[in-house]
């Protein structure tokens, strides 16, 4: 894979990247208009989106940093991007152009003061894997094996200016009305400034591995302090297949994956309330033994108990029949507003629990089929009726407390994970042995 000897810092310059792309995706709306000459509107259509998903993703990961952390945020919403966009954008898990050995060391120089050579007993230039923030190294120590990862240069100092250039157009997306709507981009913004200081990810993936090393048929690395920066972190090297890349050869393998996995976010979310707000196919491997390995605390989400509360509450199917108390929780979770108007009320009301009631269905069970394609058929259509809302679009989408972004994303990663495991007889609450 080519490398890259530069990425685009300055706010100009990242600017001037996204016209760029811009201009290649105004081509390729001209060639559809021809293309529904010549083909079916659904060809036409399907090569329009295939050209902007390629020129969109090949933009962004020239950008790197947060303008392709977005990229991999959007690749988890199955049910709401077309699938180009989704198999295009999925790459910035962990397959993007890594940086050049020359701008690796320069890296290591600014924040070690010494080549990586110095520092280990061999290190491997070309990296290993590439993703949105940072780019993983083979190296070596006292006859350890490890894994470096380092951050791309002007990432963190990126992050306002990047999210200033995608805010306008999410307030259009979601049609965010109000004073107090910067509460969301805040909540986005301070998460991913989190995920670049690399001490403080050292030292929450610390905490969780010893928090969560109990959980059977679960692994992770160890991590190392003193080899590691405020860019840089060291760990040991884990042996093992990304799960999207892994083969299942029997159902008892993926069960037993589906329940560690199950687990492990359970016992965060209801036991530290802290939780692994980042899952995606590139955080996880599976080794040799067919145990999982979590390898990326980057973007971890504190649960204050005042949203944990009436969140799990409604998680509860008699509280969903109860039409008193279910309004009383989505007023504390921000969803229903005082200023909202009676339309308002009537449809959002309607709206989450229709979208509640279908999405809390694992939890109103012992046992849970993860493989069942009738649930993961109706959740698409459900986000895709949503979507596709001419009356949503009308309305003000200023609402929800903003802890719903991380913890969202959080449930339906997992959900997108363990259906791809094809995990049956979930134990639901078997977290509570632990």
């Amino acid at each position: 894979m080519k490398t890259i000897d530069s990425i685009p810092t300055s706010k100009m310059q990242r600017a001037s990247k996204l016209v760029t792309t811009g201009a290649k995706i105004g081509v390729n709306y001209l060639k559809y208009y021809g293309d529904k000459i010549t083909k079916t509107e659904v060809e036409a259509k399907a090569r329009l989106n295939e050209n902007n998903a390629e020129d969109i993703y090949d933009g962004l990961k020239k950008l790197k940093g947060s303008a392709l952390k977005v990229a991999q945020m959007l690749s988890m919403e199955k049910s709401i991007l077309p699938q180009a966009y989704v198999e295009k954008f999925s790459l910035s898990q962990f397959s993007v152009p890594p940086l050049s050995p020359a701008l690796v060391t320069k890296t290591f120089k600014k924040y070690f003061g010494k080549n990586p050579n110095e520092i280990y007993d061999k290190f491997e230039a070309i990296s290993v894997n590439a993703a949105s923030i940072g780019q993983v190294h083979k190296a070596e120590k006292d006859k350890k094996k490890l894994a470096v990862k380092i951050q791309y240069p002007g990432v963190a100092e990126s992050i306002a200016s990047d999210l200033a250039l995608v805010k306008p157009i999410a307030i259009k997306m979601f049609n965010i009305r109000g004073k107090d709507s910067d509460k969301y981009f805040k909540e986005v913004e301070n998460k991913l400034v989190e995920e670049t200081n690399y001490i403080l990810e050292v030292e929450q993936s610390q905490a969780i591995v010893e928090a969560c090393k109990h959980i059977p048929n679960l692994n992770f690395p160890n991590y190392y302090p003193e080899l590691s920066s405020d860019r840089i972190i060291t760990m040991d090297w884990m042996n093992g297949v990304h799960l999207s890349e892994f083969k299942f050869k029997d159902q008892e393998t993926a069960n037993k994956l589906g329940q560690a996995l199950w687990d492990f976010y359970m016992f965060q979310i209801h036991k530290l309330q802290k939780v692994h707000a980042d899952p995606h196919p590139g955080n996880f491997l599976i080794s040799p033994e067919n145990d999982l390995i979590v390898i990326d605390f980057g973007c971890m989400k504190t649960i204050p108990n005042d949203f944990y509360v009436p969140y799990f509450e409604l998680a509860k199917k008699e509280n969903l029949s109860n039409p008193t108390y279910f309004e009383e929780k989505l007023f504390e979770l921000e969803i229903l507003r005082k200023d909202d108007s009676k339309e308002e009320l009537v449809f959002f009301r309607a709206m989450f629990h229709e979208m509640l009631s279908l999405f809390t269905q694992p939890f109103h069970k012992e046992i849970f089929d993860f493989s069942d394609e009738v649930f993961f058929g109706k959740l698409s259509e459900l986000g895709a009726k949503y979507a596709k809302s001419t009356e949503l679009k009308n309305m003000n989408g200023n609402r929800g407390s903003k802890h719903f972004i991380y913890i969202n994303r959080t449930f339906f990663g997992l959900y997108n994970l363990m259906h791809d495991l094809k995990a049956k007889d979930i134990k639901i609450n078997n977290f509570k042995t632990y």
